[in-house]
């Protein structure tokens, strides 16, 4: 009967692969096939239990590609938002301006989603496979995680996937640079093409890992479902009830202020002015393709300056991200931890918002950056990062409100950016 039941399984999983596939294909919407992906694989994974679980291999494949492409990702994305930043001075004042505005939600956004995930008690319960296996990491001291952030060996930090390190080390590559580029700028012509075209090979590598994300949707929920359930989908409802909520606070507790008190607008009119570029955000679920709209609805529906506009918002999409970077993460870590009954101390949450804020710099804003940035925040906590799988199950749920709070959070800093310049310039 077993046997007859894994050929039945292993009939079903092929059709549902290409089930996937054509919903894909007919309505080209990423959304759609990502949403397919979650409910066959719970379907399959609650009727076969242990005879799906060799979909198993499939799942960690999938997660094999997405460590793949974090390292070469954060390195590109971040050295390229500041070598287009160009000039010195702007980089000085505007930029410096920038990164801490969006850096700095970053942080409160981190805390609003570690608030959110103990107050609902996400994960607490939940059994998830390997959980008996798993041997818990030491975090280590805090003087030993800020030495370990220092890259006294770049390459053996690239090669052990330590992305804070990488990133400190790619800033320093990008400053340097920028200097040589406004000095000598034909000794740094070479090098600034390497890295420019590099990005785009890596974003186009990025972007295919990405386009499998419904078939790894598909493995990981269904040996998910297998393992654990029915207790699953409620999981899974109560990770999206957490997102969202967090979302609507950074809107309430973080924007509205920075916008009424910093900028000195009227915070009601700016959402609504910048709301194109939300819907956009929204659907797409790519702060880079909102990059058009974000840009218009600035300049034309709230008034902030070509040149701002033109150089914040593309920095938006790369550093900070609010929602993919900042609330997102910790929510995960929260409940990844409840899952595998790792207790968190108050050590703990203070480096998931330092992990959230440092490996939120250069992670990209296309669909699925999210799951680059907590990578991250797992590994340094010590956390398996195969705990995220049953939470990619509801990924593109998730990735539209998330999206919508980054072009958000972007268009905030460049309002604050443009009102604080204009007010410069006024009293010189």
């Amino acid at each position: 009967m077993t046997n007859t039941k894994l050929i039945l399984a292993i009939i079903l999983s092929i059709i549902s692969i290409y089930i996937i596939y054509k919903v894909k294909e007919k309505t080209n919407k990423f959304s759609f096939a990502t949403l397919t992906a979650l409910s066959l694989g719970l379907i399959l994974g609650i009727i076969f239990k242990e005879d799906i679980l060799f979909l198993d291999t499939v799942g960690k494949a999938y997660m094999s590609l997405i460590k793949m492409v974090v390292v070469p990702l954060v390195m590109t994305s971040l050295i390229t938002s500041i070598v287009r930043i160009g000039d010195l001075k702007t980089l000085k004042s505007v930029g410096i301006k920038t990164f801490t505005i969006l850096l700095g939600t970053t942080g409160v956004a981190a805390a609003i989603g570690i608030i959110v995930a103990n107050t609902l008690k996400l994960g607490q319960g939940l059994s998830f496979a390997g959980v008996e296996s798993f041997k818990e990491r030491e975090i280590p001291a805090f003087s030993k995680v800020l030495i370990d952030m220092l890259p006294s060996n770049p390459i053996a930090a690239i090669v052990d996937n330590r992305i804070i390190p990488v990133v400190i080390f790619s800033l320093f590559v990008a400053v340097a640079l920028v200097i040589q580029d406004n000095t000598n700028p034909e000794k740094a012509k070479p090098f600034k093409d390497f890295i420019l075209s590099a990005y785009d090979i890596v974003l186009i590598i990025t972007k295919m890992v990405l386009k499998i994300i419904p078939y790894g949707v598909f493995a990981l929920i269904a040996t998910a479902a297998a393992s654990n359930g029915i207790e699953t989908i409620n999981s899974l409802i109560w990770v999206i009830i957490a997102v969202y909520i967090a979302a609507i606070l950074q809107f309430i507790i973080v924007y509205t202020p920075l916008i009424a008190f910093v900028a000195r607008k009227n915070p009601l009119k700016f959402f609504k002015g910048i709301f194109p570029a939300q819907v956009v955000a929204f659907t797409s679920q790519s702060s880079y393709g909102t990059l058009p709209v974000t840009i218009k609805s600035l300049v034309e529906r709230t008034g902030v300056s070509q040149s701002i506009a033109s150089l914040v918002a593309p920095i938006g999409a790369t550093v900070g991200l609010n929602g993919c970077g900042g609330f997102y993460p910790a929510i995960v870590a929260i409940f990844v931890a409840n899952v595998f009954n790792i207790e968190l101390t108050i050590y703990s949450y203070i480096l998931i918002i330092l992990t959230t804020i440092v490996s939120s710099i250069g992670i990209a804003g296309v669909p699925g950056s999210a799951t680059m940035s907590t990578t991250v925040v797992l590994a340094t906590l010590g956390l398996p990062i195969e705990g995220m799988a049953m939470v990619i199950a509801v990924d593109s749920i998730i990735d539209m409100i998330r999206t919508a709070t980054n072009v958000t959070g972007a268009s905030v800093a460049a309002l604050i950016v443009d009102e604080t310049e204009k007010r410069k310039v006024n009293k010189a």
